[in-house]
């Protein structure tokens, strides 16, 4: 029953996550290099953050809610800082390639930079935010034996798997109100992170809290779909599986040499 549990959560949890890389970014040398950047810059948050909350604990001697909710708003801000840095240096290596290409265009364009960017993010931080939890539920040991909720594992898994999607939907619009100087769009995106990272504090009242944070991943996803160019009309297009034409076809009348007069 562990094993099953173990390899059913993390299903739900790094399902959506392994199919995007594998679809879209393994079959890509560049996009596999800033799927392993993102995560370096997801990875230095993380020690900051650490250390923050190391140099906290040490100077106030204690450990209480209001301390822990500050520092999960820190490490929400030292996340999206990180993101910027992240989005600074590949703004400069995309220059840098345009520079070297033949044409003048870098081989990999900036939103596909965000996209892979913000789902190395999710998938670094949801490997660290539930790696104990899949631990432990490789057993042994019976899940609300002592009166807590049975579904603490799968409940769990969705949240991690929200995570990622999120962190991948705010890498597009991050990057996008970077690249257009637009002070809201950063605004919404640092928010809404952190009313996510609020909002896991009403566990384990799921329903307080997993709900809402699907709700925002929905939102979320449509917001970044629009940035990213999508339209209603691509997404028919899409589930019709229709092709345009690739170019117009010149009739070979057009093509014959004119009479000699």
């Amino acid at each position: 029953m562990g094993a099953a549990v173990f390899f059913g959560c993390a299903a739900i949890a790094f399902g959506p996550a392994a199919a995007l890389v594998l679809l879209t970014v393994a079959a890509e040398p560049l996009r596999v290099i800033v799927l392993v950047a993102g995560a370096f810059f997801w990875l230095l948050s993380l020690l900051a953050a650490s250390l923050l909350w190391f140099v906290s604990v040490q100077l106030s001697g204690r450990e209480d809610a209001a301390l822990l909710l500050l520092g999960a708003a820190a490490a929400v801000l030292l996340q999206e800082l990180c993101r910027f840095a992240c989005f600074k240096i590949l703004k400069k290596a995309d220059e840098g390639l345009a520079t070297l290409s033949e044409d003048g265009q870098s081989p990999i364009s900036l939103r596909e930079m965000a996209y892979v960017s913000g789902l190395s993010f999710g998938i670094i931080s949801g490997v660290f935010s539930i790696v104990n939890t899949l631990a432990d539920s490789a057993g042994p040991g019976t899940v609300g034996i002592h009166g807590d909720s049975p579904y603490y594992f799968i409940t769990s898994a969705f949240l991690t798997m929200a995570l990622v999607l999120l962190h991948t939907f705010w890498g597009i619009i991050f990057f996008d109100a970077c690249e257009r100087r637009h002070a809201g769009g950063l605004g919404l995106v640092v928010g809404s992170h952190l009313l996510t990272s609020g909002l896991t504090f009403l566990n384990p009242w799921y329903e307080a809290s997993l709900g809402p944070i699907f709700i925002l991943t929905l939102c979320t996803g449509l917001w970044a779909f629009g940035t990213a160019g999508g339209s209603f009309r691509n997404v028919l297009k899409c589930l019709s599986c229709k092709q345009e034409p690739e170019g117009q076809v010149m009739l070979y009348s057009a093509l014959q040499v004119p009479p000699e007069e």
